[in-house]
């Protein structure tokens, strides 16, 4: 009796089970149909054949150059002085000293002896003959058998140096005593003045730059040894524009604080000095060029897979192409290895 009432309640508990399974998926509303998983579409690009280059960017400052002492060497007391930031030019005065002035010449060495005993001849003659006729004075033919850079002190010399004197209203004596001149390899800019009106003439009277605008860059030893004078380089001014310029000059004297990397001073030249006719201080940049590879086989960065192993390779048609990467330039590098081709299409992380 117990059995037939055991099967008898495992039938009913079935029937129940599956009359509600029955309700259940009546009452329940059918869900979307299944969808099937698309496949991400990967970005390729084309493996090109171009030249690639690097750069080393630099900080610079625009300015005048380093200033340097200019001395008067005339026995006297100064009475006018230029103002801070003037120009002066070949024949322009410099400094006034008894109320005469004292002149400015272009050459490369000063006066140093009293240019008075004709028929003299030197580097120093040659240095007022070559101003007096950059001035306007006709000066004469030098004599037959002069050495080359020197002059001699021709009484047609002489007339123009009293021509010169004259105009200037100087005394009139035909001869340049030391000091009554100043020589600079070229024009000036006033830095600084260290004297006032009233001091020795005979003395440091003020400090002088260049005229020229240029850029000089702090570099560590290992980037300066890359430079020479002449080098190209591009400025990047603070407004993002950029100028075409050289190395004019690379240091010879390192410099650095202690614990500092020891560094050269590198002068740059841009090409077009109008591009920094707005700007007396200011930091750029300055490009200069590094390692350069022609024509090579190049991908972008983000297509490089590195392998587990080590190195590097792509991902091509056929799987990954193992490479070797060479230069890295913006952006780009250089591959190489069995299998690659130019325009073949290589995977590129997205």
């Amino acid at each position: 009796m117990s059995y037939r009432k055991t099967i008898t309640g495992a039938l009913l508990v079935l029937a129940l089970t599956g009359a509600a399974a029955f309700v259940l998926t009546q009452d329940r509303e059918p869900g979307p149909a299944p969808v099937a998983e698309q496949t991400e579409q990967v970005a390729t690009v084309k493996l090109e054949r171009r030249d690639l280059s690097t750069t080393t960017s630099l900080s610079g400052q625009v300015g005048f150059g380093a200033a340097r002492p200019l001395a008067g060497h005339v026995a006297g007391t100064v009475t006018w002085l230029p103002k801070v930031g003037a120009t002066i030019e070949q024949g322009r005065q410099l400094f006034r000293a008894d109320d005469a002035p004292v002149v400015l010449f272009y050459g490369k060495m000063p006066l140093y002896r009293p240019i008075a005993t004709p028929l003299m001849s030197g580097r120093d003659v040659r240095i007022v003959a070559d101003n007096l006729r950059a001035l306007g004075y006709r000066v004469g033919p030098r004599p037959a058998g002069t050495p080359a850079g020197e002059s001699v002190l021709t009484p047609g010399l002489v007339a123009a140096i009293k021509r010169w004197q004259r105009d200037l209203g100087r005394p009139v004596t035909g001869t340049v005593a030391v000091g009554e001149v100043e020589v600079q390899s070229g024009p000036v800019r006033v830095e600084s003045l260290t004297v006032q009106p009233g001091a020795a003439a005979a003395a440091d009277l003020m400090t002088v730059t260049s005229t020229r605008k240029l850029i000089t860059v702090s570099a560590e030893l290992a980037d300066a040894a890359k430079l020479t004078a002449g080098s190209r380089v591009i400025v990047v001014l603070p407004d993002d524009r950029t100028i075409k310029a050289r190395v004019s000059a690379v240091g010879r004297d390192a410099t650095g604080n202690e614990g500092d990397a020891p560094r050269l001073t590198v002068s740059v030249t841009v090409d077009n000095p109008a591009g920094l006719a707005k700007l007396d201080s200011a930091e750029v940049k300055v490009n200069f060029p590094g390692r350069t590879a022609k024509k090579v086989l190049a991908v972008p960065i983000e297509a490089l897979v590195a392998l587990s192993e080590g190195g590097y390779a792509v991902q091509g048609p056929q799987g990954l192409v193992p490479v070797k990467a060479g230069l890295f330039a913006d952006g780009w590098v250089q591959v190489s290895g069995a299998g690659l081709t130019e325009d073949m299409d290589v995977v590129v992380a997205s």
